[in-house]
């Protein structure tokens, strides 16, 4: 995985642990892939003062997910999930996979 998808995936299951602020910035240069300069810019600080935001942020992060392991479950129920989809299209009653696939679209919608 990346280490942009990780820090996406991160804040998705953490972000509302960080201050406002510190949710902001990394939404910022992770989500909408900002530059420090334009997230600096507008906010009247320097790019360095994101850049330290943004590892203070990033510790905090990886802090919760050593902790609690939410992110690393999250990803694996949904990669259960995929493998009962991929095993379901070989199923040759259609009843039977239909419900199977309902089950997992439901299962992964409540995962995200």
């Amino acid at each position: 995985m990346s280490k942009e998808l990780k820090f996406v995936l991160l804040l998705d299951c953490y972000g509302d642990l960080l201050t406002d602020k510190q949710r902001e910035t990394m939404e910022l240069y992770y989500c909408d892939d900002l530059s420090l300069a334009e997230i600096s810019e507008p906010r009247g600080i320097t790019r360095q003062a994101v850049r330290d935001g943004i590892k203070r942020s990033e510790q905090i992060l990886l802090e919760m997910e050593e902790k609690l392991g939410f992110a690393k479950r999250l990803s694996e129920m949904k990669e259960c999930f995929d493998e009962i989809k991929e095993i379901s299209e070989n199923i040759s009653d259609c009843e039977i996979a239909d419900k199977l696939n309902k089950s997992v679209e439901k299962g992964l919608s409540l995962l995200y």
